[in-house]
């Protein structure tokens, strides 16, 4: 985590859903990836350093993801939600385009077009 990046994170499971976030966005967004379930600690570092920041949630469309939800509802309310559509299960298999309009409508500068993998 970066001290030196922008007030808004986002934050998504894994680096394939990283990866594809910065294939939309079209500014400087930190991305926090958890990596799966946050233990004790690490979910207390990630607290401190979201604590006067803009954080905005894009988990998948699954249990781990609602799992995850449920747990910043509860630790860190001020999380603004993003959601893929559950027929996409996954951030990284959502198509670019869906993406880019999630990420529009929570006002992030997206790529016009963004690229095909």
């Amino acid at each position: 985590m970066d001290k030196n990046t922008t007030s808004r994170i986002i934050i998504v499971e894994g680096r394939t859903d990283r990866d594809k976030l910065r294939l939309v966005l079209d500014e400087p967004v930190e991305i926090i990836c958890t990596n799966g379930t946050l233990g004790d600690e690490r979910l207390e570092q990630l607290l401190a350093y979201l604590e006067d920041k803009e954080a905005y949630l894009l988990a998948d469309a699954d249990s781990s993801g609602a799992k995850l939800r449920q747990m910043f509802n509860r630790e860190f309310p001020q999380v603004h939600h993003l959601y893929t559509q559950k027929m996409y299960r996954e951030v990284a298999a959502t198509p670019e385009e869906y993406l880019a309009q999630i990420l529009a409508k929570a006002h992030f500068a997206v790529k016009d077009r963004p690229p095909r993998v």
